[in-house]
């Protein structure tokens, strides 16, 4: 087993197949250990930590948390990030169950966290893909610092199990909020954003499960209610927070499968 700087941190509930999809996913270019946080899944849900070591020799080692009670994403994340300070780990790394990392992923984004200090979030290109992983459309976000503060009240620059992350940034920036639901990425990452310089690298590097059962769907009011708070919180008074705000207003009227439609056109 190899010392490695990163951890991965996967969230789960009720959802091995996809766990396991996502699992085997992670080469073994750039050593990772992947902690698990499980959210109260049913018991023949729960992942177990041994078996997932056997079957994924890929992976540098696996850590299991297994909770008896449903708290909500924004607890287990947060177990997740207090795991990676108590251990001195110097990355964080976001993957979803379902979703499909390139093999170079973490590699490429280690390498660029490395090369470049001043730099604390870095994310990625993104494949989006349909239950049979074909492409529905392509995620291609702002990749350099001031672009990203430009566009943040837009639309969040950073697609969530696609970025990596100084676990230090935590004593700056904090934990997710509690307080913001169905868009806690959206809140943190844009206290990165007030806080840190940030990029994306130009590549796809992660393929996202669309999946319709998920919970962006099912709380998609919600979602994007959360975002104009967001928006407001952080407002100021230039072209693209206006822009940003009246958008995400708009947005929340249109049904899903036109705004789908819309981005499709940008394929």
């Amino acid at each position: 087993m190899n010392k490695t700087s990163i951890l991965v941190l996967i969230p789960h509930f009720n959802n091995l197949n996809g766990l396991h999809k996502s699992l085997s996913s992670i080469s073994n270019q750039e050593p990772v250990d992947t902690l698990i946080v499980d959210d109260g899944s049913g018991k023949k849900q729960k992942p177990d930590q041994a078996t997932l070591q056997e079957k994924y020799p890929n992976i540098n080692k696996i850590i299991c948390i297994n909770n008896d009670k449903n708290r909500g994403i924004e607890y287990v994340l947060n177990d997740g990030l207090k795991f990676a300070q108590e251990q001195n780990y110097e990355y964080i790394a976001r993957l979803d169950c379902g979703d499909l990392c390139h093999p170079e992923r973490f590699k490429l984004q280690k390498e660029f966290l490395d090369t470049y200090p001043n730099h604390y979030l870095v994310g990625c290109w993104v494949s989006f893909v349909n239950l049979d992983e074909q492409e529905v459309f392509q995620f291609k976000p702002e990749t350099k610092t001031d672009n990203i503060k430009k566009k943040m009240p837009i639309a969040n620059q950073f697609s969530h199990p696609a970025v990596m992350f100084r676990t230090k940034a935590i004593e700056t920036v904090g934990y997710y909020p509690l307080n913001r639901k169905a868009a806690e990425d959206y809140a943190y990452f844009y206290n990165f954003v007030d806080y840190f310089e940030t990029a994306n690298i130009p590549k796809i590097l992660l393929d996202y499960e669309i999946n319709p059962g998920g919970i962006s769907l099912q709380s998609r009011k919600k979602q994007i209610q959360t975002r104009l708070t967001i928006i407001k919180e952080h407002f100021k008074h230039t072209p693209h927070y206006y822009y940003g705000y009246l958008r995400n207003l708009v947005i929340y009227f249109l049904p899903y499968k036109l705004v789908e439609s819309l981005k499709r056109l940008r394929k």
